[in-house]
């Protein structure tokens, strides 16, 4: 992810020469209700390249699975107001048609839901689902083909004994084998975007490495671009290669996984790094948790949407957090972040002079 200008949206960063898989433009989800307007995604920007993987953070409510359910065109038919660019491939999902999409999910692009077991129908069997999934794809598969080529799908993403396991009903798993079967789904017909919505929730620590495992294995195969979604932020540090720190909705950080890990340039990335336990420092009693409550996405404070929160908004002059809302600024190496504090300040938040002040461009300077 890098610029050439000061705030992410005037200049978008850019990939390869070949540009990104997925480019996901000023995306806006809005949901009307009696109470007011729900803006649970405004105005998000950012890129995926093929085979690379990019983690999406933040508390609940954050706008994190919106975002996805709007990538794979999941709010048409209901009252979502949604705009922007989603760009796959050089297309317009925002604009392509019901039966466009339908053709694309599954195949192109493909999710992995947070419940396999609400994701997956009761009636059926693991391996009718999937090979359903094939064969809309696949019209001229013969079933049998369609079904030799689960039972290897659900051999490679771990199922034992899957000649057997395929005519199991999904009740009849563990938690950890639905995943694995969930992936099998979404892996079968070998998509370019990959979403993972928390998969690793309500597993034991053991099957969520598995489960990570297997999708940075199967993506090397496959070259896939993946979403993670996740409040993980040790799944973040472990696959990913970008991360996206939402917040009320929008972006408040974007940058390389090393560099935002290493030098975290928002008060609200700094919040959820100090409220995990970490290994390479020394045992607290108490963890370090954000004060107070995330804000209502109907009514959004004024100014940044962190402010109310933010333990060092009085560093920055002239009330302008409560008042005025930042941009994307360009701050270090492959990074940006929605933040009026200087250099200087974030450096001495840190606790040390980790970064070049005369790194960056800083506009708010």
């Amino acid at each position: 992810m890098t610029t050439q200008n000061t705030t992410l949206n005037a200049d978008r960063p850019t990939g390869n020469s070949a540009g990104p898989l997925l480019q996901v433009n000023d995306l806006h989800v809005h949901f009307p209700t009696d109470d007011g307007l729900v803006k649970s995604v405004d105005g998000v920007t950012f890129d995926v390249e093929a085979g690379k993987t990019l983690g999406i953070v933040g508390e609940s409510g954050s706008g994190k699975s919106v975002t996805s359910q709007a990538i794979m065109g999941l709010h048409r038919g209901s009252s979502a107001v949604t705009s922007g660019q989603v760009l796959l491939d050089g297309e317009d999902l925002m604009e392509a048609s019901e039966s466009r999409l339908r053709k694309l999910r599954g195949k192109d692009v493909a999710m992995i839901f947070q419940d396999p077991l609400s994701a997956m129908h009761p009636y059926y069997t693991v391996g009718n689902q999937i090979i359903e999934a094939y064969r809309v794809h696949h019209p001229d598969a013969k079933k049998h083909e369609a079904r030799e080529k689960t039972i290897d799908m659900l051999s490679r993403v771990g199922i034992p004994n899957p000649k057997v396991r395929v005519d199991s009903y999904p009740h009849q798993f563990s938690g950890g084998m639905r995943q694995r079967a969930m992936v099998a789904m979404a892996l079968m017909n070998d998509p370019k975007l990959l979403i993972a919505d928390e998969p690793t929730t309500a597993l034991d620590v053991t099957v969520q490495a598995q489960i990570l495992e297997l999708m940075v294995d199967l993506q090397k195969e496959f070259h896939s671009a993946i979403i993670i979604i996740t409040h993980d932020l040790g799944v973040v540090a472990d696959i990913a290669d970008d991360i996206m720190v939402m917040y009320g909705g929008r972006a408040v950080e974007q940058g390389d996984v090393i560099d935002t890990f290493g030098q975290p340039q928002h008060p609200y990335t700094w919040g959820l790094l100090n409220s995990m336990p970490r290994l390479d420092q020394a045992r607290q009693d108490r963890l370090d948790p954000i004060p107070g409550n995330p804000p209502s996405l109907i009514n959004l404070p004024p100014g940044c949407a962190f402010s109310p929160r933010c333990t060092y908004r009085d560093r920055v002059p002239g009330d302008r957090c409560r008042t005025e809302e930042p941009e994307l600024f360009a701050m270090g190496h492959l990074q940006h972040a929605r933040c009026f504090l200087t250099e200087a300040d974030r450096i001495e938040i840190r606790g040390g002079s980790d970064q070049d002040p005369s790194a960056g461009q800083e506009a708010q300077a």
